[in-house]
């Protein structure tokens, strides 16, 4: 096989994540209680706690909207990386800081070449999976650094 092609393809889970946002949404919760909690003038909690809900609502609706948008990605050999979206098509995008990838555990995050940005949760074993063997190699090499 030529190293050109050498690329592992990661399918979503959609129990994974559902478990990113339920996560998200109680952690969320976690910041307006400390935010209320806090020993601060009234109106700073309600500020802190409306701008909190606003950046929590608006990171809840990227990743929705990266869910919906990615239906598999491909991880290339340079660190390449390109998202099929749920029109069948690939597109282009890069790796953003962030991403890791455990021995089983993965938390890829991407931007598409038109700003689009996508997260996703992935799990696997390397003696089940071909495509997550693959994966551990591909980011040996690229060392985790998009």
């Amino acid at each position: 096989m030529s190293s050109s092609t050498y690329s592992a393809e990661l399918h979503p889970e959609v129990a994974l994540r559902r478990t990113v946002l339920l996560f998200g949404i109680g952690l969320y919760a976690v910041g307006v209680v400390l935010i209320l909690t806090a020993p601060l003038h009234l109106a700073a909690k309600i500020l802190g706690s409306s701008g909190w809900l606003f950046l929590s609502l608006r990171e809840f609706l990227r990743l929705r909207r990266g869910f919906a948008r990615c239906c598999r990605l491909r991880v290339t050999v340079g660190g390449g990386l390109s998202l099929l979206d749920s029109g069948g098509n690939w597109q282009t995008a890069r790796l953003l800081p962030g991403s890791v990838v455990l021995r089983r555990v993965a938390w890829i995050r991407c931007k598409t070449e038109q700003g689009y940005h996508c997260a996703e949760l992935a799990r696997g074993n390397c003696r089940e999976s071909e495509d997550w063997r693959r994966l551990q190699i591909i980011w040996r090499h690229i060392g985790g650094t998009p």
